[in-house]
């Protein structure tokens, strides 16, 4: 008599909360290493001191932290949340000579603008313009650099590049369920071991909020304030919930913008100078790496807000720590975490035939890294794709 074996409940449950462990880590590694170091250009920019800068990355962390926790629980969706790193870089240039008092100003102003483009329903009404090819080829584009930086990582470490692709595959075919973990356990062994982690320059100390009474100038109002919310608004909103929408998520998008921009209004005047919806962090989230089963993503996303806080209490120690990888890990573990995303985006986006179109001008005009009056390719990407699906679609019959 043959005998079926399978997976215990209880074994299976213990598999399942160590890949929502795994992926919540992996978001925060990446969305610290990739960004972390505009932010502190941005806070320098503005003149902040050492105990501001640390006031920061105390606001972000527990804002990003509570904001992913409390909305991934409200909804039952993987909703991660970042600070707008396209918003950094705008604040690195454009902050310069402006005190920081008025920077906070003009922060507390783009959260407020934010929160009414929530509360008042425009943005979901926008959302609804936009053809799930066209978000899922947005998506495909925006991750695509990833998945060739793993790849080019190569050149730079062979060896440990090499042996995290070896492995990843390797788990993919016989522990599929362990493959991104214990690709990164590989790269980390091989970094140490090489001396390529640079631990000594990690100072251990928890982080204090500084508050900094905003004056509201209107000139940093204008130039900073207005900028900020524009470029937030169309390079890290859209595209996150465009990334909800493509992995089959029809969360309400008015609570999620308002809470973000409420969340930015509370914490601005600590430096917490903007809170968005995340795409590529939250796509990892997002994957089959996290949890087969796509309801229970989110817990995934609960995970990544628990290293948030951390991050939020340890200040820079928990950043430092992070930069301290070296960088052909930081992109051959995120390259490789994305891939099943990647493949599954480009799958949907040219599906339909009729709509092939529009998904391959939005892949590449995202992918190309277009930038036009401050904002990315992402959202240019998104309005050729809507364009060109009105134009192709064909006239009703008489």
């Amino acid at each position: 008599m043959d005998t079926v074996m399978s997976e215990s409940p209880s074994r299976a449950a213990r598999n399942q909360h160590f890949s929502h462990i795994s992926a919540g880590f992996i978001a925060v590694l990446v969305g610290y290493t990739s960004s972390a170091a505009v932010v502190f250009q941005a806070a320098n920019a503005a003149g902040a001191t050492p105990g501001q800068l640390s006031s920061w990355l105390w606001a972000l962390g527990i804002g990003m932290g509570l904001s992913c926790i409390g909305l991934s629980l409200a909804t039952r969706s993987p909703v991660l949340t970042a600070w707008s790193t396209p918003g950094a870089a705008l604040l690195a240039t454009s902050l310069v000579g402006v005190p920081m008092a008025e920077a906070i100003g003009a922060f507390m102003l783009a959260s407020a603008l934010m929160t009414i483009a929530g509360v008042s329903g425009g943005f979901e009404r926008i959302m609804r313009c936009i053809p799930n090819a066209v978000a899922a080829a947005m998506l495909a584009g925006v991750l695509l650099r990833f998945g060739t930086s793993a790849f080019g990582a190569l050149a730079a470490d062979k060896l440990l590049v090499a042996l995290m692709i070896a492995t990843f595959f390797a788990a993919r075919r016989w522990l599929p369920r362990y493959a991104v973990p214990l690709t990164l356990l590989a790269g980390l062994a091989v970094a140490f071991a090489g001396g390529a982690v640079r631990m000594d320059q990690v100072r251990w100390q928890l982080a204090a909020p500084v508050w900094t009474m905003p004056v509201f100038s209107p000139a940093a109002m204008v130039g900073v304030g207005v900028p900020l919310f524009i470029v937030t608004l169309a390079s890290q909103n859209l595209p996150g919930l465009a990334v909800l929408r493509a992995n089959g998520y029809q969360t309400p998008a008015a609570p999620l913008i308002g809470w973000t921009g409420l969340t930015g209004l509370v914490l601005a005047p600590f430096g917490g100078f903007s809170f968005n919806l995340a795409a590529i962090t939250a796509a990892i989230c997002m994957s089959r790496d996290a949890d087969p089963d796509p309801a229970r993503r989110y817990r995934a996303a609960i995970w990544a807000g628990a290293f948030y806080l951390a991050t939020g209490v340890f200040g820079a120690t928990v950043a430092g720590l992070l930069i301290a990888f070296p960088q052909s890990l930081i992109l051959a573990i995120a390259g490789l975490a994305l891939l099943s995303t990647i493949g599954n985006s480009l799958a949907t986006a040219l599906a339909d035939e009729a709509g092939r179109d529009a998904a391959l001008v939005t892949f590449l005009v995202t992918a190309s890294g277009l930038t036009l009056f401050g904002v990315g390719g992402a959202f240019w990407g998104l309005l050729m794709g809507i364009a060109i699906t009105r134009l192709q679609r064909p006239r009703p019959t008489r």
